[in-house]
């Protein structure tokens, strides 16, 4: 029996100082479907922050469907991903992904930036 896939509060990234945090420290990756910018969480799972604007939907009703897509690839994904936190910004406006193809991409970019995280944090401790 598969364990549930639950999207719990407890993966989601709420304030804005994670969001300022991300965007300033963190490490970037982009695909066809997401930008992803993800920084180091310090927990032992990921979190999903997301940043879909109204400059490139003016509808409501098209950017929650892309926030629901995003969700669910997350919340599919999340067993495999690295502990970090990561937005996910569309990369390019008015862009109609399915599931299954965006969580392919967030596990691909999702890797990604850990291996810039790691390679960001490595020289500074072996000069130390």
């Amino acid at each position: 029996m598969t364990p549930r896939l639950r999207f719990h509060r407890h993966f989601r990234i709420r304030s804005g100082a994670d969001f300022g945090r991300a965007y300033r420290k963190g490490r970037r990756a982009r695909g066809s479907i997401l930008l992803v910018v993800g920084v180091d969480s310090g927990r032992d799972h990921p979190r999903l922050g997301l940043s879909v604007g109204k400059k490139i939907w003016k509808h409501a009703v098209k950017r929650n469907r892309i926030r629901r897509v995003f969700r669910e690839a997350f919340r599919l994904t999340a067993p495999e991903l690295p502990p970090l936190d990561l937005v996910l910004i569309p990369a390019e406006p008015r862009l109609v992904p399915t599931t299954a193809e965006t969580a392919a991409e967030l596990r691909r970019l999702a890797r990604k930036v850990a291996r810039r995280l790691e390679e960001a944090k490595g020289p500074k401790e072996e000069g130390s």
